[in-house]
């Protein structure tokens, strides 16, 4: 198997919204946003699948030196060998995936935070950095499109939180701040036991609020000369939000599964704002 059809499997089997957005992009950049997007892939798979702590810092610790040596010229997994080709010619620093790495290390230090700033900062490592890495991969031409696109991540991130608050309690992560929870009185135990309420649904409402306001930040701040080059983040966009308001409608039943869009409903929202331009 070649690298890039090694890039190729792991992100279509993620299922992932984004693969969705890759699929109208140039041959180039296509080839670049996969690697990449399987790059983050590896190293969270690492933190969700690997049960043993001690393993898997052993194992981050490798894709640390991996990624050191690959932007040295001599990657060795395949990731690294479909992605480094295009590294120079989009942009992409070793700082920006070591960040990633950054990222996944704390899921496996820190299950709690304390308030939001606390969150912030994580997400700013696992969602804010890949966005200002897919920008360049997509086009980016105007500096200011770096603010639009670490807003834009930290809004998809949080929307993962609340469509995956069910199954992180079981794996023992409460993303939702420590001072939210005792602000509406949501104690952890309820959600870990899996128990519905007027508080929790009143919190994860608070939560997607937070996150619809970040998504109208982010798209107030995408300038105009770079709207059509970041189309791919608005596909995700559309399909996140859309997400998000399934969610919603669903009184926030995020507990006991996760709410998720068909594929089929993945591409049509991605098509409509490729074709028409259309959130």
């Amino acid at each position: 198997m070649t690298p890039d059809q090694y890039v190729q499997d792991k992100a279509a089997a993620s299922g992932s919204s984004f693969y969705y957005a890759f699929l109208f992009l140039p041959p180039p950049r296509r080839a670049a946003i996969t690697a990449f997007y399987a790059f983050c892939r590896e190293v969270d798979d690492v933190v969700d699948e690997v049960s043993d702590p001690g393993v898997a810092r052993t194992k981050l610790a490798w894709w640390r030196k991996e990624v050191a040596q690959s932007f040295a010229g001599q990657p060795t997994h395949p990731v690294m060998q479909a992605l480094m080709p295009w590294a120079a010619e989009f942009g992409l620093e070793q700082r920006q995936l070591q960040a990633v790495i950054e990222g996944c290390e704390m899921d496996l230090e820190q299950t709690r935070y304390l308030d939001f700033p606390a969150l912030e900062r994580y997400c700013h490592l696992v969602a804010g950095v890949v966005g200002e890495a897919s920008a360049r991969i997509f086009g980016q031409t105007q500096p200011c499109t770096t603010a639009y696109a670490h807003t834009l991540g930290l809004a998809f991130q949080l929307t993962n939180i609340i469509r995956d608050v069910g199954e992180d309690a079981m794996r023992g992560r409460i993303y939702l701040p420590i001072s939210e929870l005792q602000r509406f009185d949501v104690k952890a135990h309820e959600i870990t036991s899996r128990q519905y309420s007027g508080r929790f649904t009143a919190l994860m409402k608070f939560q997607a609020e937070r996150a619809h306001g970040l998504y109208e930040q982010a798209l107030a701040l995408l300038p105009a000369a770079d709207r059509r080059s970041q189309k791919p983040g608005l596909m995700m966009a559309s399909i996140y939000r859309t997400l998000l308001r399934e969610i919603e409608r669903d009184g926030f039943q995020v507990l006991h599964q996760r709410v998720g869009l068909t594929p089929l409903r993945k591409f049509w929202l991605a098509w409509k704002v490729q074709a028409l331009g259309k959130l």
